[in-house]
């Protein structure tokens, strides 16, 4: 029996005809998600500003195009690079506004990191590429893919004559890759109007744990980022002049990073792991059942050997016990050969990833405390300052187990005939929480990308397949919850 025969004998009527429609416009779809990635939307590069708006104002052409009402949202301006750049606007849009309908806001940012095809790329990354039924290009799976997954989706139903069950709200930014500034105080700003109907939120902004088997989210870790910055002299030095007649600052910085993170991982932070949750038996038997293979991570990113040795240790690690990783020294020469100089001033970066009831002012106050102990016992006449970025973003989990969770888990079996993994995740979303806090109601990721995706990296890909069975799977997730019924508060 073929999987399309299959599909039709179980799958509701209204999903078969929707599943076809996105089968039927599997190359109408992939050129669209051309055009996308075509917009070279970098909000970290203020010369590509004006690009990042392009973006936003096709995506609202798009919106449109549907049948939305749209509002772009002017959220200010900011101080990149020494220059005064507008923020791109958010996208706010609403289609369907019936009070017999459950309502699902939808998140997405339409942003990008930087890319560029001297950094290792197999092709230009802002012109879609197909190879191997692999659709390659910045943006195409984090997270214009996933968008427009869901405009697709919403087409299916248009264009098939099928009601949409749902009433929809959509908040789409421009400045997610860059800390969605401005983000939060539109979004409180309007909680009373714009999502005071709102009954579940959605996000697509994640990947599968693997690259066969698809999954729900239902935890995040937070972050707090810091800098520690050494400053020695006024000016940068000679090292054959100066070498052995002053306090160095790299080695200043060096000996503090070296005692922030043992070989195994662990965090040399006194207090670190204090308000962690315990694990229970309940939560452990998730671990156990999810298919992950262990040796394939390690392989697909080419390291030596995993951290952890079993697959329930080393996924634990990544979601729900916090991690510190070094990023990078600021000031000294990373220039291929040799600059025999020393640096007059160093800055050390590093984050860590945290979990559950950890408190990021809390963390940054032990961090502090933990560096100036350091520094007093090194007693260096060098200057130290440390520094932080912004307040640092609070950890987000919610209960996999509600009926949100539930209609997502049917709608994943219609699709890809297979119980979807319950997984957390090791990264950061921050809106995911202040969406939970000002529409008060539950929140689901909704991964459409595979877990080697390469999101940020070289050669960013979405596979054909999870771009267009993906959309179907968004599809299937408007049905299933629209059977949802929501108590009259």
């Amino acid at each position: 029996m073929s999987k399309a025969t299959k599909d039709q004998r179980v799958l509701p009527a209204p999903l078969v005809k929707i599943f076809s429609y996105v089968d039927e416009h599997e190359k109408k779809f992939i050129e669209t998600l051309s055009q996308a990635v075509s917009i070279k939307s970098v909000s970290a590069d203020p010369d590509l500003r004006n690009d990042v708006v392009k973006m936003m104002q096709w995506a609202q052409v798009k919106l449109i195009e549907l049948g939305a009402t749209t509002e772009l949202c002017d959220i200010g301006s900011q101080v990149l690079s020494g220059k005064t750049v507008p923020l791109p606007p958010v996208l706010l849009g609403s289609l369907g506004n019936n009070p017999k309908k459950n309502t699902i806001c939808l998140y997405g940012h339409l942003d990008v990191q930087p890319a560029d095809i001297s950094d290792g790329w197999d092709s230009e990354p802002f012109i879609l590429t197909e190879r191997n039924s692999k659709l390659y290009g910045r943006g195409s799976t984090d997270d214009k893919g996933p968008v427009l997954g869901w405009l697709h989706a919403i087409e299916a139903y248009q264009k098939t004559g099928t009601d949409l069950p749902v009433n929809l709200k959509f908040v789409f930014e421009g400045m997610e890759e860059s800390g969605s500034i401005g983000l939060d105080q539109l979004l409180i700003k309007k909680k009373e109007t714009f999502f005071n109907d709102v009954d579940y939120v959605c996000i697509s902004d994640s990947y599968w744990l693997g690259t066969e088997k698809p999954c729900l989210t239902y935890g995040l870790r937070g972050m707090c980022c810091f800098g520690i910055e050494i400053e020695g002299s006024s000016k940068d030095l000679h090292s054959g002049m100066y070498g052995g007649t002053v306090y160095e600052a790299m080695s200043d910085l060096i000996f503090i990073l070296n005692q922030l993170v043992d070989l195994k991982g662990n965090i040399l932070i006194p207090g670190i792991n204090e308000d962690i949750e315990p694990l229970s038996d309940k939560e452990k038997e998730l671990y156990d059942k999810i298919q992950f293979d262990v040796d394939a991570y390690i392989n697909e990113i080419s390291a030596s050997q995993p951290l952890q040795e079993t697959k329930q240790q080393l996924l634990m690690n990544n979601w729900r016990y916090p991690s510190l990783s070094i990023h990078g020294i600021e000031g000294a020469f990373s220039g291929p050969g040799f600059k025999t100089v020393i640096p007059r001033k160093v800055i050390g970066k590093f984050s860590i990833r945290l979990v559950p009831n950890q408190d990021p002012l809390k963390i940054s106050k032990l961090v502090k405390d933990y560096i100036k102990s350091i520094w007093e016992k090194r007693q260096s006449p060098n200057k130290l300052e440390i520094i932080t970025e912004g307040d640092g973003g609070n950890p987000w989990m919610t209960d996999p187990f509600n009926p949100h969770y539930l209609a997502a888990h049917k709608a994943t079996e219609s699709v890809y005939n297979i119980e979807p993994d319950y997984t957390r995740g090791g990264g950061s979303i921050p809106v995911t929480l202040t969406l939970q806090e000002v529409t008060g109601k539950n929140v689901l990721l909704l991964p459409m990308g595979s877990g080697d995706d390469g999101a940020h990296s070289q050669n960013e890909k979405i596979e054909v397949r999870n771009y267009i069975e993906g959309t179907k799977l968004m599809a299937a997730y408007l049905y299933e919850v629209s059977k949802i019924k929501i108590s009259s508060p």
